[in-house]
């Protein structure tokens, strides 16, 4: 089991829980060092005090709140553990929500929750199961690193999971980043939903790290001697070029489905398509639009109209023509006739 990070107990209503938090992530990142490119030796980041420039240890370095930029108010960790907070060594539960209910936005890093000693099995059972049950997650508070927090407690493969979150007001509002309305036709919203049932999975525990394996070659073929590994081709788009979002959507339905092993020949119908109308934003047919039957560009399909309405306008053509060279005919019988 990891190196614990902190113990305390969780408080559920009148239960107390004994337990240890352990980190539920590790990271597999490669890191790098900084070193001199000359001989390679190890640049360390040293602390310089900025008034006497004077390298310091650890144990001369304290905690300082910055009132105004000449007037710094010194904070000790004595000072700090004093302060008056219920949930300083405690992981209070104050509410059971359902878990659609948090965005999760909110939710920062993620620990397990561990027993500490044998009492706390029954009471750790207890709320496990209470959250099975019920379907809820709970949301509590606690201190740590010397400020409060605030959790979500759920169940996962049998241990309770601590999910540190962020409070409300540290979410930045997303509404100035939303793009300006534009114009959808149906046929693309359709398109696009087809393109997520075609990507769906059951589960996302296949994908790997590429980049990392892609490094880790990269290092071994260094540290060996050997050639190394041929960049990848990109698949960069053109800056500013414009995309024929249609015909990118028929292509991206396709390409999922030849991934699956499944028939890409013909249409690719994964709901059946409704008569085109509108948005609610009013959106208005353009000349860019595919059909989602064919999925042929609208240039295609205008190319054949136009040659359908040439074919109908040289048979009005013949037809006219016709007509008036049986009424000469006509004409001239009489004529001789008389």
């Amino acid at each position: 089991m990891p190196r614990p990070l902190w113990t305390g107990a969780i408080s559920f209503g009148l239960v107390t829980i004994p337990v240890k938090v352990v980190s539920a992530t590790q990271d597999h990142a490669i890191h790098f060092r900084q070193v001199h490119l000359e001989d390679l030796g190890r640049v360390r980041t040293r602390k310089v005090c900025e008034l006497d420039g004077e390298a310091l240890s650890q144990d001369e370095i304290g905690k300082g709140y910055e009132l105004s930029k000449d007037q710094t108010v010194p904070i000790t960790d004595e000072e700090l553990d004093r302060i008056p907070l219920p949930t300083a060594k405690a992981i209070e539960i104050v509410a059971f929500v359902d878990a659609d209910s948090v965005d999760p936005i909110r939710i920062s890093d993620s620990y397990y929750l561990a027993i500490d000693g044998k009492v706390a099995e029954k009471p750790y059972t207890l709320l496990r199961r209470a959250l099975e049950r019920s379907d809820k997650v709970a949301v509590a508070k606690f201190a740590w690193h010397n400020r409060e927090r605030l959790g979500l407690l759920r169940v996962r493969e049998g241990a309770i999971v601590l999910h540190s979150m962020r409070w409300p007001d540290e979410i930045r509002s997303p509404r100035s980043l939303a793009p300006r309305e534009v114009e959808l036709d149906e046929d693309e919203i359709e398109r696009a939903v087809q393109l997520t049932d075609s990507m769906a999975l059951d589960s996302i525990d296949g994908f790997r790290d590429t980049y990392r394996d892609a490094l880790e070659e990269l290092l071994t073929a260094k540290s060996e001697g050997k050639e190394l590994p041929e960049p990848a081709e990109g698949g960069e788009q053109e800056e500013g070029k414009v995309v024929d979002l249609m015909a990118a959507l028929n292509a991206s339905v396709e390409a999922a489905r030849e991934s699956r092993g499944e028939d890409g020949e013909g249409e690719a119908t994964v709901h059946e398509m409704r008569p085109r109308k509108k948005t609610a934003a009013g959106s208005k047919k353009t000349a860019s639009k595919k059909t989602a039957s064919s999925g042929k560009p609208a240039a295609g399909r205008k190319a054949a109209e136009s040659g359908k309405a040439t074919g109908r306008k040289a048979g009005a053509r013949k037809t006219t023509a016709a007509k008036k060279t049986t009424g000469a005919k006509r004409t001239a019988g009489k004529r001789s006739a008389s």
